[in-house]
């Protein structure tokens, strides 16, 4: 069973850190709806919703995947790259800390959950304006012990290494190669966005459905023609602030945390 952690909409969202995007006025109201449309799309896709209270002076606290990184053994804390949403990390801990034991990244380690990529064993860590290679290092000993291997992949022009590829399922990558170093996923079959698209790499894999933003028309065309089932949602205010279809959940199988708690 697939548990998701997620964070209710902060009122001060559009004070949010950005990088790539202009800023934009964000309507609060439709946020908070859309965010809700998207909690209520995991849950009918069979995923156990925990969801935290707003953190009202922090904007980008709804941003849940970002300050850890979560396998079936253990939960990773992160120092994320940018210092204003460090203190993200203090509610996510206490609340992983009931299905995973905690390990944690050390200075000068910095790294966004957003830039971790996982298909099976195999982790790939982007190397962004938000994590650096001593992070990289640090998650690769971490989770060595589990027998995960950890490659970077260098990402440019775009904030994470979500932002620009994610794992669809049947050994496929949906990927921008503008944006990253596509060489590091050879094996997989390379599914290339629309040029007209270039932010709809970032998908979410849940029990067999991808889902991706409404917007991105001939991406949906595009995977619905490659047989992948797909769902799509408005997620049109929290994409001014550079959100993904990623980045407002944290998922993680809750099977795992009874094993490893028996």
């Amino acid at each position: 069973m697939l548990t998701a952690i997620t964070r209710k909409v902060s009122a001060s969202i559009s004070d949010c850190e950005l990088s790539f995007h202009a800023r934009q006025p964000i309507d609060v109201a439709k946020a908070i709806a859309q965010h809700k449309a998207y909690q209520d799309c995991l849950a009918e896709l069979g995923v156990r919703i925990i969801s935290l209270p707003a953190e009202p002076e922090l904007p980008d606290a709804v941003f849940v995947e970002d300050p850890v990184v979560v396998v079936d053994e253990v939960a990773v804390i992160s120092i994320m790259g940018a210092p204003s949403r460090r203190p993200e990390a203090r509610t996510l801990a206490d609340t992983l800390s009931r299905y995973r034991p905690l390990k944690f990244l050390r200075e000068p380690a910095t790294l966004d959950g957003g830039d971790v990529l996982r298909i099976g064993r195999r982790v790939f860590a982007g190397l962004s304006q938000r994590t650096n290679r001593e992070s990289v290092s640090q998650l690769r000993d971490l989770l060595q012990a589990f027998d995960y291997e950890v490659q970077p992949v260098e990402v440019r022009c775009c904030l994470h290494l979500k932002s620009a590829c994610s794992y669809i399922g049947n050994d496929t990558v949906l990927i921008n190669r503008a944006w990253i170093d596509a060489e590091r996923f050879r094996g997989f079959e390379l599914l290339d966005v629309p040029d007209e698209e270039p932010a709809a790499a970032n998908a979410l894999l849940v029990n067999d459905v991808v889902i991706i933003p409404g917007s991105f028309l001939k991406t949906r065309a595009l995977l619905e023609q490659r047989g992948f089932c797909v769902r799509t949602i408005d997620l049109s205010e929290l994409q001014k602030a550079e959100a993904g279809v990623t980045c407002t959940s944290l998922i993680f199988n809750h099977e795992a945390s009874k094993a490893l708690n028996r």
